[in-house]
C-alpha cells in the first residue's frame, strides 16, 4: 500500500472520529458508497484530486495537513491559573490553554448558545465564525483579548483550534449537550446549553461586542458567513492552514471595522 494513501487515511479516521461523523455521513457528504470509505480509511483505496479537495474542505483541514506533510496544531488545556500566550512552535502549533482563558471560553460560548444556539442556522461552522468575530472585534476595539483564541485559516473561514477540547470539556462536565440534526439537505452539528452564562464573569464592555455582533451576523447560515469572513483582512493575509494574526485586525476595511479613529490616527494603525 502506498505510505502516502496510509497517511492520508489516518488523518482522515482521526478527524472524522473527533468531528463525530460516522462512515456512512462522510460517504454522504462526498457522493461515495460508505465500504469506500473504509478503503480510504485503510490506505486500501487512492483519493482522487477532487476527493482530497473535497476532504479537505468537509474536515476542515489544509491539502497539507490531509497528506500528513504539515502536522496538525496539538492543545493542551492547563489547569495553571497564570497566563501563558500561546506559542508557535515548528513543525507544529502548540497551544496552550491556560485556565482563565478556558473559563472565559465556557462563559463566552454559554452566553452565545443561550442567545442564539437555537436558530436552526447556528451550527458548528458559523459558531466558529461568530467567536472569531467577537474576539477580533473586541481586539479591535480595545486592544485586548476576550477569549484570546487560536485561530486558523481554512477552506470555510476562521476556526478556534481550541474549540473541539474545551467543547469535550464542556459536554463531559454537563454545561452543553451536542446534537445532530438536519439542515436541509445537510447534517448538522448543533450545541445547546445546559445552563445559564455567569454574567459575573463577563464585563458590560464584554457583552455589548458579543451582542453587536450576534445582532449582525447570527441569521446568517454557514455558507454566508463563511463567505462575509473570506473577506475579513485578517483571513485575507493569512496563509492556508496558518494562525490569524490579531494584529491584522487594524488594517480592517470600513465595512468589517467597530473601531472609530480619530483624525489623527492613520486609519490603518492602532492608537499608541
Amino acid at each position: 500500500m502506498d505510505k502516502v494513501n496510509i497517511k492520508i487515511g489516518e488523518v482522515v479516521k482521526a478527524r472524522r472520529d473527533e468531528m463525530g461523523l460516522s462512515q456512512e455521513e462522510l460517504a454522504g457528504k462526498l457522493d461515495l458508497q460508505r465500504p469506500a470509505i473504509s478503503q480510504i480509511e485503510s490506505g486500501q483505496r487512492k483519493v482522487s484530486a477532487d476527493e482530497l479537495l473535497n476532504l479537505s474542505k468537509i474536515l476542515n483541514l489544509s491539502m497539507g495537513q490531509l497528506m500528513g506533510i504539515e502536522e496538525l496544531p496539538k492543545v493542551s488545556l492547563s489547569q495553571a491559573v497564570a497566563h501563558n500566550p500561546a506559542k508557535v512552535e515548528e513543525p507544529r502549533m502548540r497551544i496552550n490553554v491556560p485556565q482563565k482563558n478556558l473559563a472565559k471560553f465556557q462563559e463566552v460560548l454559554l452566553y452565545v448558545l443561550n442567545k442564539v444556539g437555537s436558530k436552526y442556522n447556528v451550527g458548528e461552522t458559523v459558531l466558529y465564525k461568530l467567536l472569531y468575530f467577537i474576539d477580533f472585534d473586541f481586539y479591535e476595539k480595545y486592544e485586548e483579548q476576550l477569549i484570546g483564541a487560536t485561530y486558523i485559516k481554512n477552506h470555510h473561514g476562521p476556526t478556534p483550534v481550541e474549540f473541539k477540547k474545551i467543547i469535550d470539556r464542556m459536554i463531559e462536565n454537563k454545561k452543553i449537550e451536542k446534537v445532530k440534526s438536519q439542515y436541509f439537505n445537510f447534517l448538522q452539528t448543533k450545541y445547546l446549553p445546559l445552563q445559564s452564562a455567569d454574567l459575573s464573569k463577563l464585563s458590560a464592555t464584554e457583552t455589548e461586542v458579543i451582542d453587536k455582533v450576534l445582532e449582525r451576523l447570527s441569521d446568517m447560515n454557514a455558507t454566508q458567513i463563511s463567505e462575509y469572513s473570506h473577506q475579513d483582512v485578517p483571513w485575507m493575509t493569512a496563509k492556508e492552514g496558518g494562525k490569524i494574526e490579531y494584529e491584522s485586525v487594524f488594517y480592517r476595511t470600513p465595512q468589517y471595522s467597530v473601531r472609530q479613529y480619530g483624525d489623527d490616527i492613520s486609519r490603518n494603525q492602532p492608537s499608541p
